[in-house]
C-alpha cells in the first residue's frame, strides 16, 4: 500500500489553527488527526482520547525515556508530544496525517520527516490575536500574556515553512488549506506511486490511431 502524507500545522494561540484543521477534515477524506499527548489539564469540553491524551508528568516523562515521541516540546508551561507509533500506523495505511503541533516541535519532525508539508497559520494582525484569546475565555489573563509573548516568537519561524495562511477570512483560508493539500496528492511522484495502471494510458492493438 502507498505511503500518505505528513502535513505539519503551527500557529500562535487565537489564530484559528484547530478550527481549520477541523474544517479540512470534514472537507477532504483520507486525512486523520494525530491526536497528541499532554500534560495541561483538560479544558471544558475536551475528551480524552479525542482531543488529547492527557497524562502526568511522570508518565509523559517515562513515554520521552522510552522514545516514544516523534516529537516533544514544553509549550506553555505544559508538554506536548506525539505518538510515533501513532503516526507511522496511520502513513503506512496509506492514510494522510495532520499533525497540530507548535514550531518546536514542527522543528523535530522536519528533520526525521525531510519530506513533511509544513504549513504555518498567521492571524491577519496582532490586535485580532488579541481579540481571539481575550474572547475564547478560556484562561485567565496571565496565561494569555505567556500565550501572547510566545507568539511573537513563534512567528518568528514562519519563513521555515513551505506554506503561510493568513486567517483572516475563515471560508477563504479552508479553502487554501484544502487547496494544498489536494496539491501534494496531485504531486507527480505519489500519483505513478499509485496504483494507477499506467498500460491503460498506451493505445492498443485496436486502437485507430495505429491505424
Amino acid at each position: 500500500m502507498d505511503r500518505g502524507d505528513l502535513f505539519v500545522i503551527s500557529a500562535p494561540s487565537g489564530a484559528g489553527k484547530s478550527t481549520l484543521c477541523n474544517r479540512l477534515m470534514e472537507r477532504l477524506p483520507g486525512l486523520v488527526f494525530s491526536v497528541s499527548h499532554t500534560t495541561r489539564p483538560p479544558r471544558k469540553g475536551e475528551v480524552d482520547g479525542k482531543d488529547y491524551f492527557f497524562v502526568s508528568e511522570k508518565e509523559f516523562e517515562r513515554l520521552v525515556t522510552k522514545g516514544k515521541f516523534l516529537e516533544w516540546a514544553r509549550v506553555h508551561g505544559h508538554f506536548y508530544g506525539t505518538s510515533r507509533d501513532h503516526v507511522m500506523e496511520f502513513l503506512s495505511r496509506g492514510m494522510d496525517v495532520i499533525l497540530d503541533i507548535d514550531v518546536q516541535g514542527a522543528t523535530q519532525v522536519r528533520e526525521k520527516f525531510p519530506g513533511a508539508v509544513t504549513i504555518f497559520i498567521l492571524p491577519p494582525s496582532w490586535t485580532v490575536l488579541e481579540e481571539r484569546l481575550l474572547r475564547r475565555g478560556s484562561e485567565d489573563m496571565d496565561s494569555v500574556r505567556v500565550r501572547l509573548r510566545n507568539a511573537l516568537k513563534e512567528m518568528e519561524e514562519v519563513a521555515n515553512y513551505t506554506y503561510t495562511i493568513v486567517n483572516d477570512k475563515l471560508n477563504e483560508a479552508t479553502d487554501n488549506l484544502v487547496a494544498i493539500v489536494v496539491a501534494v496528492r496531485c504531486r507527480t511522484a505519489r500519483v505513478l506511486a499509485s496504483k494507477i495502471d499506467m498500460t491503460a494510458l498506451h493505445p492498443g492493438p485496436d486502437s485507430w490511431f495505429l491505424k
